[in-house]
């Protein structure tokens, strides 16, 4: 889904898969390290793969995560930080095609979003 989207391209940061648009990253694998496990103490994580996804700012995390959609969570790590996770088995493909196309929308400049076509929430 990602990679669909315009001028997208596809590397590696920090060891894993990195979806960039205009050289921001707005999608990116991101299992759990062993700090965040021991964050969930007793509680079970879910279930990996896991994707990051950037939003606009804290307000729009906020409001991806009052949706409620199976699967979308966040996690301590990411506390101040415009991102939300999801678990890939969990998510349903509409939720979490638009949300990436809001991550793409989120980090991709100006020109590119209106030339595009896609929806804005800017």
């Amino acid at each position: 889904m990602a990679g669909a989207l315009p001028e997208v391209t596809e590397g590696e940061r920090h060891g894993h898969r990195t979806w960039f648009v205009a050289g921001k990253a707005f999608a990116w694998e991101r299992p759990f390290s062993k700090a965040d496990l021991r964050r969930f103490g007793d509680e079970v994580p879910p279930a990996g793969p896991i994707l990051a996804l950037r939003t606009l700012d804290l307000a729009d995390k906020e409001a991806v995560l009052a949706a409620g959609h199976t699967g979308f969570f966040t996690i301590s790590h990411f506390d101040g930080f415009a991102a939300v996770l999801v678990q890939l088995r969990a998510a349903t493909a509409r939720p979490l095609r638009e949300a990436i196309e809001d991550a793409w929308l989120a980090c991709a400049p100006e020109r590119l979003v209106r030339t595009s076509g896609s929806r804005t929430r800017r």
